[in-house]
């Protein structure tokens, strides 16, 4: 507020401007108000000059947010310096120039103003005389037309005619943010309330219309109300579809971050898995290179049961490969359906834990069987002498050799159509999720569908003004 005051006298220092006491003494009054951001001169007479120097200040002033003029007795060229310099302005939200007598050149400023301001909110004109002067009046509507951030504009008593309603009118069927317009005791009459009634047949965003003292017949009135009603209805049903829309985004974000953290520890479950699976071929590896020691005297046989065994390592080794190939696959795939729901999640997590049993009861008969070898072994070295016996339990030694690789090749063969089941199932949820949404998006056109229907078949859109 002191940097406002200080450049106040400054500006008028360098131009050789009396300095207002008024002027200053609201000013200093202003500053003493702890976290005031309104600049109020309402009922002060303020000079040309002092409207010079205020529009200079106010050009880059960041403090105030509202410009209180009301019933300052302000001239046509004070008012034009005044709103040339709030052009630019970038803080101030609420002007009030509430009878100032402004006319053509005054209503002209205005116009430059609301096309070159993007920042004001509330304009009050009130007790002024724009509507006398067509030119002056159709500039202002003009620059109301191409403004997009007023939502709040008071026009009483400015001796408005039905050619300025006209004009006026112009401007409401393209502007999209007024929201409030307060045209009460002007002289709109019945042409001007008719043309303002054909405006808000295309008009959206206004929601009150003050109408009171214009001599316009009250079916008129009840019309123009009936569009007030069904554009706050319009609005209101846009704004409960921007909520519920955010809700389901919030929704939808839970739903991603919760299947985030099902996804890591579903990964993290398969990796420890895998390194169960690598720590027992290791431990596997080490025993059959045990018994290859041991058999290395009895050749013949022993390279026999050598070459089954890497037969097995081969297959365990392909099991590993295809366990990593199929959790990549897994990977791609919960990457792609993030958006899957949480029972979905739960299901898939139980059948991973039934994997996670079938893949212990398969570690569990693998050890089996190494024991069964161990003490085949045993029995190999104590009938060593016995060449005959020997052969025998080799040859037993084989076919149980490959009626274990056979039921481990089966049971690998289970674990992959249950993998594949699971992928199954996995496009089938995919599947409804898209169906889920494709019934959302019809749902959304209906009621879009549904709205454009309610609008266009109501009253007001077949409604035309009689000649």
């Amino acid at each position: 507020m002191e940097d406002f005051r200080r450049s106040y006298l400054r500006l008028c220092k360098e131009g050789g401007i009396d300095t207002q006491e008024s002027v200053l003494a609201q000013l200093q009054d202003t500053r003493t108000v702890t976290g005031s951001c309104r600049l109020d001169l309402r009922g002060q007479s303020i000079t040309v000059d002092t409207c010079s120097v205020l529009g200079r200040v106010l050009q880059n002033d960041a403090v105030f947010t509202e410009i209180l003029l009301s019933d300052c007795m302000l001239s046509e060229e004070g008012v034009k310096l005044l709103l040339n310099g709030l052009c630019s302005n970038t803080t101030v939200k609420v002007l009030d120039l509430k009878g100032n007598n402004m006319r053509g050149t005054g209503a002209e400023a205005l116009g430059q103003l609301l096309v070159r301001n993007k920042i004001l909110r509330r304009l009050v004109l009130e007790w002024n005389a724009l509507g006398m002067w067509e030119e002056g009046f159709a500039v202002f509507c003009e620059g109301l037309a191409s403004n997009t951030s007023l939502s709040q504009l008071d026009l009483r008593n400015n001796q408005i005619n039905h050619q300025g309603a006209a004009e006026l009118c112009l401007a409401l069927k393209r502007t999209s943010t007024l929201q409030e317009l307060d045209l009460r005791w002007n002289n709109i009459g019945l042409l001007g309330g008719r043309s303002i009634l054909e405006a808000m047949q295309q008009n959206r965003a206004l929601i009150k219309l003050e109408m009171a003292g214009n001599n316009i017949p009250s079916d008129t009135l009840r019309a123009i109300e009936q569009s007030m009603n069904h554009n706050a209805d319009r609005q209101s049903t846009l704004r409960e579809s921007r909520s519920r829309t955010q809700v389901l985004s919030k929704e939808i974000q839970l739903l991603k971050d919760e299947k985030s953290r099902q996804f890591l520890s579903m990964m993290e479950t398969i990796d420890r898995q895998k390194d169960e699976m690598g720590r027992s071929s290791r431990n596997s590896s080490i025993r059959l290179g045990q018994l290859q020691e041991v058999l290395s005297e009895q050749k013949s046989s022993v390279n026999s049961l050598t070459a089954k065994l890497q037969m097995t390592e081969a297959a365990l080794a392909l099991s590993e490969q295809k366990a990593h190939d199929l959790g990549e696959l897994l990977t791609r795939v919960k990457m792609e359906k993030a958006e899957l729901r949480d029972r979905q999640s739960r299901e898939i997590k139980k059948e991973q834990e039934d994997l996670a049993g079938k893949e212990q009861v398969k570690v569990a008969e693998v050890s089996r069987v190494r024991v069964e070898l161990q003490e085949q072994i045993g029995h190999l070295q104590a009938e060593r002498t016995a060449q005959g016996g020997l052969k025998e339990k080799i040859a037993a030694l084989e076919r149980e050799m490959k009626v274990l690789s056979t039921a481990h090749r089966e049971a690998l063969l289970d674990k992959e159509s249950e993998i594949s089941s699971l992928l199954e199932r996995l496009r089938i949820r995919e599947g409804e999720i898209q169906r889920i949404r494709e019934d959302e998006a019809q749902r959304a056109s209906f009621l879009q569908n549904a709205i454009l229907t309610y609008v266009q078949g109501s009253p007001l859109a077949h409604f035309s003004p009689k000649k």
